[in-house]
């Protein structure tokens, strides 16, 4: 959460890392996202339903009067530091790629980026799912493009920062993401959640109207590492999936989430019987599982919508693979939980969060019951979050 306190306190840090200097520090932020239903379909086109948290990373930035990038944040010690006459020595950094990659993109977007310096903050636990990745580029995209020589003509849109952030992802990190993330950051809005096409970027913003109930995201405390886990996997099998459905149906679809839930049906049969088969099922029906889940929340059914997140949990757990012993414990015990009425991962895989619909006089017995449970079966200490939706990239104004 951003507070006058944390802003000030944040420059005096700066000011103490860089000195005095007659040019304006300013503050930018973009948050962490968590994504309620539609996991491993964005690069494949399919729809997603992520919203913004307040959970965020945040920046001080002032021009330097050089050509040099330097980074540093208020948890690490260093300064890290590239020059924007060769931005491709950022991919070495061993911290700030993701940032060196967006300004990369940024300037090959015809941005006058100019040199500076920056500060990181932030509350969104690494390696827990919610993507402080995507936060951490938009936050470098809002700030370097404002402070951009040619602002004043260019100015920016979101979703084009968006995809800029997209691209510092895969060609920086190595990571070869989806779309999701990097949009939630840029498009939130408070108390909204996002019903994204992935394919044509098209959106609306959901009313996310909980009534009495409330998301609390359980932290696993096992992180995903996305560059060194089956993920790049994972998206070779649906391509190789997309060629099958294609050959067997004698179609010629973009997108495996092009295909409806009878055509998986049809062509099931002709499918070799391997883990290919099951990535191509988990990733239709869960594009199909989306529209459902938002036509349920709409119509006011949150009981329907929680059964849903239950049901995607299973899929990306028995046919995508991507859960693993923390995540399904966690799961386990908050469906058997009072009070809880959906339960899913969120996010990569591989560790991180789940996302829970718990009612709001239960949250603090949830907390601890859940917690209690987990730490008995995994030896972890998890942590717990309890949500309030936010607004996407943008400056701070003080």
């Amino acid at each position: 959460m951003i507070t006058s306190k944390k802003i000030e306190e944040l420059k005096n840090l700066f000011i103490k890392y860089y000195g005095e200097s007659s040019e304006e520090i300013r503050f930018f932020t973009s948050p962490g996202r968590v994504n309620l239903i539609g996991e491993h379909v964005d690069y494949c086109g399919g729809l997603v339903f992520p919203a913004a948290l307040t959970l965020s990373s945040v920046a001080a930035v002032r021009l330097n009067n050089s050509n040099t990038v330097n980074l540093r944040a208020d948890d690490l010690d260093g300064l890290y530091s590239f020059s924007l006459s060769n931005t491709e020595a950022g991919k070495e950094l061993k911290w700030g790629n993701y940032q060196a990659g967006v300004i990369h993109w940024l300037m090959d977007n015809g941005y006058e980026v100019r040199g500076m310096d920056f500060l990181f903050t932030g509350d969104i636990p690494f390696g827990s799912g919610l993507s402080s990745s995507a936060a951490i580029e938009l936050t470098t995209a809002v700030a370097a493009a404002s402070l951009s020589a040619n602002y004043n003509e260019k100015g920016y849109d979101l979703i084009n920062l968006a995809l800029i952030g997209q691209k510092a992802e895969h060609t920086f990190s190595g990571v070869n993401c989806g779309i999701m993330d990097q949009f939630a950051s840029a498009m939130g809005k408070k108390d909204n959640a996002i019903l994204l096409d992935c394919a044509t970027l098209n959106y609306k913003h959901v009313p996310l109207n909980l009534g009495e109930y409330t998301l609390i995201l359980a932290n696993t405390c096992k992180k995903h590492a996305l560059g060194a886990s089956a993920y790049n996997k994972r998206r070779e099998e649906v391509s190789e999936g997309l060629i099958r459905m294609n050959n067997i149906l004698g179609t010629n679809k973009e997108n495996l989430c092009d295909f409806a839930e009878d055509d998986y049906i049809k062509a099931e049969p002709s499918l070799p019987a391997d883990k290919i088969r099951d990535r191509v099922k988990h990733v239709i029906f869960e594009n199909q599982r989306v529209k459902k889940a938002v036509e349920i929340l709409e119509q006011g059914d949150l009981m329907g919508f929680g059964e849903m997140l239950k049901e995607a949990h299973i899929s990306l757990r028995d046919l995508y693979e991507v859960t693993g012993f923390e995540l399904d414990t966690m799961f386990d015990v908050a469906c058997q939980t009072e009070g809880c009425i959906g339960s899913r991962m969120t996010g990569g895989g591989f560790g991180g969060c789940t996302v829970n619909i718990v009612k709001k006089s239960a949250a603090e017995d949830f907390i601890k019951s859940v917690g209690s449970a987990y730490e008995a079966k995994t030896g972890i200490t998890p942590a717990f979050y309890v949500c309030d939706i936010g607004d996407g990239a943008r400056e701070i104004k003080i």
